[in-house]
């Protein structure tokens, strides 16, 4: 059986900290924590699960931090965490047959990150990272901000998921150096353009959002991932900016870089429907429910554009031509992932009633 050696870098994680340790405690048999200047409790939360803390100055430089955390490993491989993700219970589970039966010739397994949830505990958001690795392969990581693990050989795809659960989130952090590398006049790479691009969206900073996702796309360098990203995050800086048909033309972008996704699918269908163009919205839903899901796509994932949601705007766009039974199947396929949602057991109720009175008018009809 392998062995495993837990890196985490932290810096005032003191919400966070004994979540994530408690729950792969047990599972690894070394933890390394390397603190970057907390100045809560984060130290003393890790020294009740290691004494392997270091401290490391911090120079603005994500990649540095989590390579000096990798270079303090002794065991056979790898796991790398954030403080604010956590094994659940039945990764965990999932995680020690892992161990127990990892090939040692593999060189990276790649795990499921799960990073949004409905109420309903259905995932929203999900992609893929390589999060063990084997040590003596000298992975190094890449990237002051939005840092990425180079690895090769042998990769393979596990059905562990590690969950995101995060507290707080320092908003200005990754602009802020972004900010300082682009006015010292630094060479972005294409990733950088692309995650530069994103901190401006995320501060609603539209135009200049746009502005580096074209740059970035004009490099033709770009991960085809990042470039299909980068067209649904220029219609959400077109949508922010309340322009209709750049939203619509930036999602249809997408289809330049690989085949239609459901999310795009979806987010032309809303456009049609909003115009009350139904049949064209109805196209797009249907697309939406018969493209296959990638469940080892490394790409950013709405998975509610391929299960429930189609299913329940189909539900509207049916109901709104009268066509209450097709209305009503489709309702019915949303039920499957949401049996809970109280708009959906509404709209059962509502088609239910309709059906049934068109029944008893069917069968009162003379013959």
């Amino acid at each position: 059986m392998i062995t495993i050696s837990l890196c985490l870098i932290v810096k005032n994680e003191e919400q966070t900290l004994d979540r994530c340790l408690s729950s792969v405690a047990k599972l690894v048999d070394e933890i390394i924590i390397v603190d970057t200047g907390s100045t809560d409790l984060t130290k003393t939360i890790a020294k009740k699960y290691t004494e392997k803390l270091y401290d490391f100055k911090w120079i603005q430089d994500f990649a540095a931090a989590r390579n000096y955390a990798f270079s303090q490993a002794t065991k056979d491989y790898i796991l790398w965490l954030d403080a604010d993700d956590v094994v659940k219970e039945e990764d965990a589970i999932r995680f020690k047959v892992l161990k127990d039966t990892l090939d040692p010739s593999v060189d990276s397994v790649t795990m499921k990150y799960h990073l949004g949830f409905d109420s309903f505990g259905n995932v929203t958001s999900s992609n893929r990272r390589n999060r063990l690795v084997k040590r003596s392969k000298q992975f190094r990581w890449i990237g002051a901000v939005h840092e990425y693990l180079e690895v090769g050989g042998t990769i393979i795809n596990s059905d562990v998921a590690v969950t995101h659960s995060s507290i707080h989130h320092d908003s200005d952090r990754n602009l802020n150096i972004y900010e300082q590398r682009y006015t010292n006049g630094e060479q972005f790479s294409p990733r950088d353009l692309y995650y530069f691009a994103n901190e401006l969206l995320d501060h609603r900073m539209y135009e200049r959002a746009i502005t580096f996702y074209e740059k970035f796309l004009d490099t033709k360098e770009g991960w085809i991932e990042d470039n299909i990203s980068a067209c649904g995050k220029l219609s959400d800086c077109y949508h922010g900016l309340n322009n209709k048909q750049k939203e619509l033309e930036s999602a249809l972008r997408s289809f330049e870089y690989d085949s239609p996704r459901a999310e795009f699918c979806c987010r032309i269908g809303y456009h049609f429907l909003q115009k009350d163009q139904i049949n064209n919205a109805i196209f797009w839903y249907n697309t939406a429910t018969k493209l296959e899901r990638n469940a080892n796509s490394w790409g950013f994932q709405n998975l509610s554009c391929s299960t429930w949601l189609p299913h329940l705007q189909l539900c509207v766009c049916y109901d709104r031509i009268g066509n209450y039974q097709l209305a009503y199947e489709h309702n019915e396929e949303a039920r499957k992932y949401r049996s809970d949602d109280p708009s959906i057991i509404q709209n059962k109720t509502y088609l239910e009633s309709i059906l049934h009175k068109v029944e008893e008018n069917v069968q009162g009809e003379p013959l």
